[in-house]
């Protein structure tokens, strides 16, 4: 072009051929002589990019090639910005040459702002550069934000979502890690070993529902990545991860803590290390970093015939026709029982540590109610109780208060209504109650004349009775008594000095396996208790002795408030 320029190149030169600098030159043809310059009309060019699947695939010159090729798979823009440019021009464009569609799926998504809600601008200081993110934020947690994103929806973004991001997912997927391989070590247990079946039926029970949950959780992902549904793959691997930390390994700890090698332990851990193989393979395309960090060091860390990345390894697969729906089914229901005494206890203020006389249970289903009779014994470990029941009546756990709905009751009977809602009080809460929940509308007498009242015009509030916390969801409540008595108070106690004693560990450098001496100091109800608690708070905190005194200068020692009781303690590693 410089060649042809009679106007315009030095101002040019140096520049990208754009406005303004283009519209300056001026070039003669080489045979007419005519002066020109460009074309003031051009046309959009995302016109261009839409030409592509025909101007770069031969269309021209090889159909069969072409056909090959053609219509794309898949194709992925964000909507907002390209339905009228790119994803337009691809569609108008294999429209008018083809007739048909440029495409067989299309994943389109919202744009990227500040997680202060405002677009991203250098000039507003809120905009963060890619390099930046991935050092400070990892391109896990980056990937893994992006995943969980609702499409249709902007994506807020900044290091205050990310570090929420890693606390909520990477940070518990690590430490679940961790624990395993820490105890693995300590153990020298390796992959290598046959798999043993645990002799106790609730723990093979246990390494069952997890191989399920895991298979469960495969035809999940599986099916959401098929559609392109990457938000709703990331909340089921997401509540998988919950599952193995907050249940599996949480129930499992004892298997892993005990000092035999038995048959149960040694199940525990193949149980665990199949998930944690799995699992990072479910994760390789989430989360492609710390998956392989976690397979090369579990599977080509001892077999080096193994694929050598684990995204060269086949996408795990499951039949959800062979689903144990019962195992999971049972299993789901005890994880909800759990949460909901938690949260009872929660409303009170009432710790998990401390030991409750009962909880009671009302499932409306007969099956739910034989599930939680076989797994009552599971229940009475998490919620710490001393027994466990379940009940067939709502009403033996809360009692009810019937309250008119006047924004639809008013409308309905005007003038009348105050009648009604008197009527209404003088019913028996629990029978109304019992028709309400079954949806049956309830008969009210006024001035002689019978009414219906439709379910949905009666507010129903419960209650709990006595001295007993209550929780709610779905179906299922779960009361839990939070009377104590002076021996479920000692025993809370020694649970709290339990606590105490192991951060007392950590705070020492004591590795986990260190076995220790125990020397305390403490009067009265406390006392008492380290001495009726001995045995639990020595196998609790590895200690090999639990003695009243001062201890030596060799020790390490603190000043412990547990509870309301002051308790000087000194532990020294054997």
């Amino acid at each position: 072009m410089e060649a042809l320029a009679v106007e315009g190149w030095d101002e040019y030169k140096g520049h990208s051929p754009h406005r303004p600098w283009i519209d300056k030159v001026k070039i003669r043809h080489p045979e007419t002589g005519l002066v020109g310059t460009r074309i003031l009309d051009v046309g959009n060019p995302w016109l261009d990019a839409g030409i592509v699947p025909y101007s770069t695939l031969r269309y021209n010159s090889d159909k069969e090639y072409w056909n090959n090729w053609f219509p794309a798979d898949w194709v992925s823009e964000s909507f907002p910005g390209q339905f009228r440019n790119w994803f337009y021009s691809l569609l108008a464009q294999s429209t008018v040459l083809s007739d048909r569609a440029p495409f067989k799926s299309l994943f389109g998504y919202s744009t990227l702002i500040a997680e202060d809600g405002r677009e991203m601008h250098k000039s507003w200081g809120n905009a963060i550069w890619f390099d930046d993110a991935a050092d400070k934020m990892g391109a896990d947690t980056m990937r893994w934000l992006y995943a969980g994103c609702k499409p249709e929806k902007n994506l807020r973004f900044g290091y205050g979502i990310g570090d929420e991001t890693r606390r909520q997912f990477i940070i518990p997927l690590w430490n679940v890690y961790s624990f395993f391989v820490t105890y693995a070590r300590i153990d020298g247990w390796k992959p290598g070993e046959a798999r043993a079946t645990s002799p106790n039926g609730g723990n093979a029970q246990l390494d069952k529902w997890i191989h399920e949950r895991l298979d469960e959780t495969t035809v999940e992902v599986r099916d959401a990545l098929e559609v392109s549904d990457p938000e709703r793959a990331t909340l089921a691997l997401e509540s998988m991860l919950d599952d193995l930390s907050n249940w599996y390994v949480r129930r499992s700890r004892r298997r892993f803590w005990k000092s035999e090698a038995d048959a149960d332990k040694k199940a525990a851990y193949g149980a665990l290390y199949d998930a944690l193989v799995t699992f990072s393979k479910l994760l390789a395309p989430f989360v492609p970093f710390i998956s392989e960090k976690i397979y090369q060091n579990l599977v080509r860390g001892f077999d080096s015939k193994a694929p050598e990345s684990v995204h060269h390894c086949l996408y795990p697969n499951a039949d959800a026709a062979k689903l144990d729906r019962d195992l999971l089914g049972k299993m789901r229901l005890a994880i909800t029982v759990a949460g909901l005494g938690r949260a009872a206890r929660s409303s009170v203020d009432m710790k998990i540590r401390q030991p409750l006389a009962i909880a009671r249970v009302n499932v409306a289903s007969e099956k739910a109610q034989r599930d939680l009779q076989e797994l009552g014994g599971v229940i009475i470990e998490e919620l710490n109780v001393k027994e466990f029941e379940v009940v067939t009546e709502l009403s033996a756990l809360v009692s009810y208060k019937l309250l008119p709905n006047s924004r639809t009751l008013g409308p309905k009977f005007g003038k009348a209504f105050p009648k009604v809602r008197k009527a209404l009080s003088a019913l028996d809460p629990t029978a109304a109650a019992a028709s309400i929940q079954a949806g049956e509308n309830l008969v009210v007498e006024v001035d002689g004349e019978k009414h219906e009242v439709d379910p949905g015009d009666v507010l129903l509030q419960t209650e709990s009775k006595g001295s007993d916390a209550v929780a709610s969801d779905g179906g299922v409540t779960v009361a839990v008594d939070i009377e104590l008595t002076p021996a479920l108070l000692q025993e809370g106690f020694a649970r709290d000095l339990v606590r105490t004693i192991n951060n007392m560990r950590k705070d020492a450098g004591f590795e986990i396996s260190d076995q220790i001496d125990i020397r305390y100091e403490a009067a009265g109800d406390a006392g008492e208790a380290v001495t009726n608690f001995a045995d639990y708070i020595k196998q609790e905190t590895l200690a090999l002795s639990l003695e009243p005194g001062k201890g030596n200068g060799n020790d390490f020692r603190q000043q412990l408030k547990v509870g309301e009781n002051e308790v000087a303690v000194a532990i020294q590693k054997r």
